[in-house]
């Protein structure tokens, strides 16, 4: 088949790229940004494009069987950007897959539109509440999709939390940094509370089967997650202990440490936003059963094993990263007052 993904170039679109180009597919990335992977550039078609362009996307997308919408501004981008790429972008890509007659759209939302949510696990009807202009503007993607399957047109809605292994730094890059400089990592509240992750390989697994199965099967709503996860304490002391230093998680409370935070982002010196500090203290998984019997979705890798593969590719790739940093999950953010904070630990 031939696959076209938006935000190819990116950490979830190179991972899938990869993941389609194993199993025979043609892919062509639309991205914003030059398709620079050398593992698998001479056999993607590339086409830099915005996709608030939408006349754009109306000539890329010709002739695709299956369009999988990956692309967004991150929470770190502005709210101006994050509803411009997501919410005018997306409606640009579901309206130019529907006038090129694609078979289907995949749509890759988030977990985050359930906002902090006061029960576990979550399941796809429970009620959506985004927090921050990231989780408003994936909810109304969502509804935009939701228009386009009344009008006939197959869009599965993946939900998943949040993806770690190769490519992946982000917010992630903290953690590795302190772990392998030899630190203390410290948590919000107690860090005994149960936190579910999601490898990517699992991701593009979930993807794959929305993009083969039956389009009855797959028109619908999936949440997609680890199957085996423990607390953000057992978890990330995994990271610690292969660091080899003896480091620990320390808890904190949450209530002081959250004001601070809230503080240091009003004045952009802490890459955390308050989708991410306001639910580190809280349990946060969502059901995966309905993705399991409807599309036969079997996870392979636990929170500590994405955590600790994500984490070889880490050091191996450090060089090439070292002293970058940006708002995508390519590159590590910058650490700001955290990184002061860090030679407390």
């Amino acid at each position: 088949m031939n696959f076209i993904i938006t935000g190819g170039a990116g950490f979830l679109g190179v991972n899938l790229t990869r993941y389609l180009l194993e199993r025979g597919h043609a892919v062509t990335c639309v991205d914003i940004t030059e398709f620079d992977y050398a593992d698998c550039k001479d056999h993607v078609h590339a086409i830099k494009a915005d996709i608030r362009d939408k006349a754009a996307l109306v000539q890329a997308f010709a002739g695709a069987d299956i369009i999988v919408h990956t692309a967004a501004a991150l929470p770190l981008y502005s709210k101006e950007d994050i509803y411009s790429t997501d919410i005018v972008g997306s409606r640009n890509v579901v309206e130019a897959a529907f006038e090129n007659k694609a078979r289907r759209l995949i749509h890759i939302s988030s977990t985050a539109v359930y906002g902090i949510p006061d029960h576990h696990p979550l399941v796809e009807t429970d009620q959506l509440h985004g927090v921050g202009p990231y989780g408003e503007a994936k909810i109304e993607a969502e509804n935009i999709c939701a228009e386009y399957r009344a009008k006939g047109m197959c869009v599965p809605i993946i939900r998943p939390k949040s993806f770690i292994g190769p490519e992946r730094l982000g917010v992630f890059a903290m953690l590795y940094d302190w772990a392998h400089t030899g630190h203390n990592f410290p948590v919000l509240g107690s860090g005994d509370n149960l936190y579910q992750y999601l490898d990517v390989e699992d991701l593009c697994q979930a993807i794959y089967l929305c993009a083969t199965l039956d389009e009855n099967i797959v028109n619908d709503t999936f949440n997609i997650g680890a199957k085996n996860f423990g607390t953000m304490r057992q978890d990330f002391q995994a990271v610690l202990d292969k660091a080899g230093y003896g480091k620990r998680i320390l808890p904190f409370p949450a209530a002081p440490v959250i004001w601070m935070l809230r503080v240091l982002e009003l004045f952009k010196l802490s890459p955390l936003y308050k989708w991410v500090y306001e639910t580190a203290s809280k349990e946060s998984f969502v059901s995966i059963e309905k993705a399991e019997h409807v599309l036969g979705y079997a996870p392979k890798f636990s929170n500590k094993d994405a955590l600790l593969r994500n984490y070889a590719w880490y050091l191996e790739n450090l060089p090439k990263f070292q002293h970058a940093s940006g708002v995508s999950h390519r590159v590590p953010w910058k650490q700001g007052a955290l990184g002061l904070v860090k030679m407390l630990f």
